[in-house]
């Protein structure tokens, strides 16, 4: 029987989670992909299901799942795609058309080529060939880090003399978080400035507990960085974002915000948090993440190709 392909609906989000769970207990061994993420992905306001979004059956099957997105509003288009392993025929048809409507979108932005960028797991179901034979390449690794919580061990830190952190409980704050995270991530690898409302669909804000997003400030820069986490996964508690602006960077403020998150969860009775680091990294978070205890749960490798 010939491959059935067709775009995703909302509809599809729990067979689309049970096909990235199978997927994931391959490639890290057990499952970490929860239903309001994939819900999340597919409601996104960039993204038009019709033409940005591929699932492929082995008939009652569900074999392949690609999404693509536009961060950029130009050349650069972000696209996911996940394969069982023995249907390489499906990742290839599938990787065919996400070239072909990367290329598409990024016209529509008024760019003469399409820089797309697809994040795998550097043990990925996918045949790594396919893409290589395509005109692929490696171009930035990410770790997935986690570390164990035992309320014992990781107690609420003392604020540090002429430091002060508060949570985000006023709409104010949470714009304020949108301003620190623009400033601290702009010289990081693939950034993509976002308006507040599509920032605030990133990080999914309407499942978001406000609670768990911190501003750390001093008194003489003020505002100077936030951490943003979120306790709605079932593997484990999530670090999102965690950024100090560079004028106030040597300061420990990272680490704080980090012993703080901590102590957060753990008083919540999670076991593990984990979050996820650009191993090139100029800013010395993974030093800071590795001093903290935390290790390495996985490795993510971004790759990139330009068509057009």
């Amino acid at each position: 029987m010939p491959y059935a392909l067709r775009p995703a609906a909302l509809t599809d989000a729990p067979a689309v989670t049970e096909l990235l769970n199978k997927v994931d207990e391959i490639e890290i061994g057990r499952p970490e992909t929860d239903l309001h993420t994939v819900e999340a992905d597919l409601k996104h306001p960039g993204t038009d299901l019709e033409r940005d979004s591929w699932l492929i059956w082995d008939g009652d099957l569900l074999v392949a799942y690609g999404l693509l997105w536009d961060g950029s509003g130009g050349e650069r288009i972000g696209i996911d795609q996940y394969t069982l392993p023995g249907h390489q025929g499906a990742a290839a048809r599938m990787l065919e058309a996400m070239e072909a409507r990367a290329l598409e979108k990024a016209r529509e932005n008024g760019a003469a080529r399409a820089v797309v960028h697809l994040y795998l797991n550097a043990a990925p179901t996918l045949d790594t060939g396919l893409f290589r034979a395509r005109g692929w390449r490696v171009v930035r690794r990410y770790h997935v880090l986690r570390r164990p919580l035992d309320p014992a061990r990781d107690p609420v830190p003392e604020v540090p003399v002429g430091v002060r952190v508060r949570n985000c409980a006023a709409e104010a704050d949470r714009s304020r978080v949108h301003e620190l995270y623009q400033a601290s991530f702009a010289d990081h690898f693939d950034f993509q400035p976002r308006t507040y409302d599509t920032w605030l669909h990133d990080i999914d804000a309407e499942g978001l507990d406000w609670s768990l997003v911190w501003i750390v400030g001093t008194e003489d820069l003020g505002d100077a960085g936030f951490l943003l986490a979120r306790d709605d996964r079932e593997a484990m508690g999530w670090i999102r974002s965690l950024g100090v602006l560079p004028e106030a960077r040597g300061r420990g403020l990272g680490g704080f915000m980090l012993r703080h998150a901590f102590a957060a969860f753990a008083a919540r009775g999670r076991d593990t948090v984990g979050l996820g680091v650009d191993t090139g990294n100029a800013t010395g978070a993974p030093r800071l993440y590795d001093r903290h205890g935390m290790t390495v749960h996985y490795a993510v490798d971004t790759w990139e190709v330009t068509v057009g």
